[in-house]
């Protein structure tokens, strides 16, 4: 596979050095991304820099029309696209990896079609006030390995939508999808609207510390989103983060187990767990827990699990080996513990990074597999017989992106609900979010929120203009 460009001010950049691109159903590489040096990102802060006031300049509706033809663009791309992404990310080609990408044509189209209102508090014979939202200036996107292009979809066009350019880096695990999408929005942007750099955390931690970038989001892990919280201190960057979550799931005693168990399958091991807003502790009523932990493991053992390029195959493997390793520790900590698993529990005998789909069961709280995050297919389930104490332990948590109440009566469970200490709470599902709906977590699992109204206001400085007319 040939190399790919970095793109910085509408040309691709080739760079000296290259670093390898791991396949994870096999464990070895076979493509190589360009590495980026710090010249290079000066480069591309520049290039953005200088795009700026005529992209802010540009009207909202023709900014718009671009976001359309790139949407109309990786369309026409999309099985290249998805075939790339399956390979570098794991999940399944014709499943996962398809749905990754019509997902983020539709996103894009809709954000597209956002406009930011100018808010009228006074407009009498002496003043007028008005308050307006403009751009901010260089975006700096910083994304994450389990869903490489819809999150740089999920960054990167409110900002553009907005007037902002952009400087995009992706996971060095999945950098091939994502600097292919840049290339497609480069050839519809004016030079210097939107740029790429790779590389590892050495890139991101200058991105986060760079004073000619304006503001960052980020999607990925509580501590790197710290970190990038204080380099950003420097010059008061603005921030969207967007980080872990251990989100817990209620099941109350009246809930229907044949109906909730597919639900809950669905949403715990979607992308193979890899999800920040998966499902990863579900709290079960005492009189239920055995029935759902045995429909549940009913379906792991039924999934397939193989490589993205196999028709056959639902789950793919675990996007890469730091991350294999902490779901093995967490299930073998979870065995030495007294844990059960009715479904999974031990790596698959293969190369690759495969993980059989998971259910372990007799874990409680202070566990390492119900208090961490385990982003992979396993899940603990928890008994309770007390709904205010299951609802405290999932409370107790310092991450609260989302969590879930099922219920028979939905009014009971909503009010629940209400109490979860979440960015998002929802009654009988999980993990369902939409580009006009704003999402964002609570506690340690970030600041701020993206999608909607709300998400691309993040991207401009509000701004009071009063007008005296006497």
């Amino acid at each position: 596979m040939t190399t790919p460009s970095l793109i910085i001010d509408g040309r691709a950049q080739a760079t000296a050095a290259t670093f390898p691109v791991v396949n994870p159903a096999t464990g070895e590489a076979f493509a190589h991304a360009p590495l980026a040096s710090r010249d290079d990102l000066e480069n591309a802060v520049a290039a953005a820099r200088r795009a700026f006031p005529a992209w802010a300049a540009t009207a909202i509706d023709d900014r718009a029309k671009v976001i359309e033809a790139i949407a109309d663009a990786i369309e026409a791309d999309k099985e290249a696209l998805a075939a790339l992404l399956s390979l570098e990310q794991g999940k399944p080609r014709h499943g996962g990896a398809a749905g990754e990408i019509n997902g983020s044509i539709g996103w894009a189209r809709a954000t597209a079609k956002l406009r930011p209102a100018v808010e009228v508090v006074q407009d009498d014979e002496a003043m007028r006030v008005e308050i307006r939202r403009k751009p901010l200036g260089v975006v700096g996107s910083i994304t994450p390995w389990n869903f490489p292009v819809m999150i740089a979809v999920w960054h990167i066009i409110p900002a553009l939508l907005s007037g902002n350019t952009v400087v995009m880096k992706p996971s060095s695990y999945t950098p091939l999808s994502a600097l292919r999408l840049i290339e497609i929005m480069a050839a519809h942007l004016p030079a210097g609207v939107i740029n790429s750099v790779t590389g590892e955390g050495d890139i991101g931690r200058a991105m986060s510390e760079h004073p000619g970038i304006d503001k960052i989001v980020f999607t990925g892990s509580t501590p790197t989103g710290r970190s990038i919280m204080a380099s950003g201190a420097a010059n008061l960057k603005r921030l969207t983060l967007e980080l872990g979550g251990n989100d817990a799931a209620i099941v109350l005693a009246d809930a229907d187990v044949d109906k909730v168990a597919p639900k809950l399958f669905q949403k715990a091991f979607g992308n193979s767990g890899q999800i920040c807003a998966a499902v990863k502790r579900i709290y079960v009523h005492d009189s239920l827990h055995d029935a759902l932990a045995g429909k549940m493991a009913e379906l792991a053992r039924a999934a397939v699990v193989g490589p993205g390029d196999d028709p056959a195959t639902q789950y793919g493997p675990v996007q890469n080996r730091a991350q294999f390793d902490l779901v093995r520790s967490l299930a073998d900590d979870a065995r030495a513990r007294g844990g059960r698993f009715l479904a999974g529990g031990e790596p698959l005998d293969r190369p690759g990074y495969f993980f059989p789909l998971s259910v372990v069961v007799d874990v409680t709280d202070g566990d390492r597999i119900v208090d961490e995050e385990q982003f992979g297919p396993i899940v603990p389930l928890i008994r309770f017989t007390d709904p205010e104490d299951a609802l405290a332990r999932a409370n107790a948590n310092e991450n609260g992106l989302g969590g879930s109440v099922w219920s028979s009566d939905a009014d009971a469970a909503a009010e629940l609900a209400l109490r979860l200490e979440t960015g998002t709470a929802w009654v009988n599902d999980h993990a369902v979010i939409s580009p006009d709906v704003p999402f964002g977590g609570a506690k340690q699992s970030g600041i701020g929120a993206e999608f909607g109204l709300h998400g691309l206001e993040e991207y401009m400085q509000l701004q009071t203009v009063r007008v005296n007319k006497v």
